[in-house]
């Protein structure tokens, strides 16, 4: 069977860095509050120019860069994104466009911040039916389009930025790629973690009822569910592959909060060391998180060849799932 591996990584983030000093001036906060509950300290905030599929299309540059490779050789443009800046056409559609690559297919993956690791599952299966298919596959989000800067629970969370990842089959035997994963869902819990609302640039539309296209969380039941569902998808996929903890290099996480992720680490037993956290700088991206962290990861020389890496995520829906590929 013939794996899909990553031939290269790329994110990009905007220029606006957002402090935890700044939304003390805006809400009802204060640093050591975001900090002490969140972890965060920073995030990126989408600017002019800095919509969804720009910053889709300049990490997916990065990545077809490393990669070495061109964009009119891509057979598939998937983009993981809640915050298209349009209803239709795809995100994907439009970075395909900017890229030049116009002999792919394209389409957008919803599955809120789990969208990364689906897409990857998605893109193993491709790959696995047609091996020399190439696929750009990016997590991008402008989640500050879509929160409430006067709810303090849930605007003090999210940043905006974009990473992504080309991958393809690998040499028949090779042993690096896509070894496994474990998705789940769970429609009945929709109302804990949702947005309504038009995915539009329309002035019109985004006047209509506002109100409804900001998050909306019920914080504590995401938290519980999250930590769970987390734990249970990362011991499933290593279960299926005959994997160990302690033979993982580095587990890269949705970066939902640093809480979230220190009770994820207690539950596993896993050291601070083989956890990738940049939650602190760029706050809750969505999609983007994971790509984002694994691209940093793998530019910081984190990662030999052989390494056992692991993705988990959960989000709205709710979604969950993990990952397991050697690098």
């Amino acid at each position: 069977m013939t794996r899909a591996v990553i031939l290269g990584t790329g994110s990009c983030l905007p220029q606006r860095v957002l402090t935890n000093r700044e939304l003390e001036g805006m809400v009802e906060t204060s640093d050591e509050w975001i900090t002490t509950r969140t972890g965060i300290q920073t995030r990126r905030i989408a600017g002019p120019g800095e919509e969804t599929h720009r910053l889709a299309a300049a990490a997916g540059r990065q990545a077809l860069a490393m990669a070495g490779i061109t964009a009119d050789t891509l057979d598939l443009v998937v983009v993981a994104t809640l915050t298209s800046h349009k209803l239709m056409p795809a995100c994907a559609c439009f970075v395909q466009t900017e890229l030049g690559a116009g002999r792919a297919f394209a389409y957008d993956l919803n599955a809120a911040c789990s969208g990364f690791v689906y897409g990857m599952d998605l893109a193993a299966a491709y790959i696995e039916r047609r091996p020399q298919m190439r696929i750009l596959l990016v997590g991008a989000e402008t989640l500050s389009s879509r929160t409430n800067w006067q709810d303090r629970n849930t605007c003090v969370l999210f940043g905006d930025g974009a990473g992504a990842c080309v991958l393809s089959g690998g040499a028949a035997g090779e042993e690096r790629g896509i070894l496994g994963a474990s998705l789940a869902a769970d429609g009945s819990l929709w109302e804990l973690l949702h947005m309504d609302g038009p995915p539009s640039m329309n002035p019109a539309l985004a006047q209509a009822d506002h109100d409804g296209c900001y998050i909306r969380m019920a914080g504590r039941d995401v938290f519980k569910h999250a930590v769970r569902a987390m734990e249970e998808s990362v011991r499933s996929v290593l279960a299926q592959q005959g994997v160990g903890l302690e033979q993982i290099r580095l587990v890269i996480p949705h970066q939902a909060n640093i809480r979230i992720l220190h009770n994820l680490m207690e539950r596993l037993a896993l050291p601070e060391e083989k956890v990738y956290i940049n939650v602190t700088r760029y706050g809750n991206t969505s999609a983007a998180s994971i790509p984002i962290a694994l691209d940093e990861a793998n530019r910081q020389g984190l990662l030999s060849p052989g390494d056992l890496v692991l993705f988990c995520s959960f989000g709205g829906g709710f979604t969950w799932g993990a990952l397991l590929l050697r690098w």
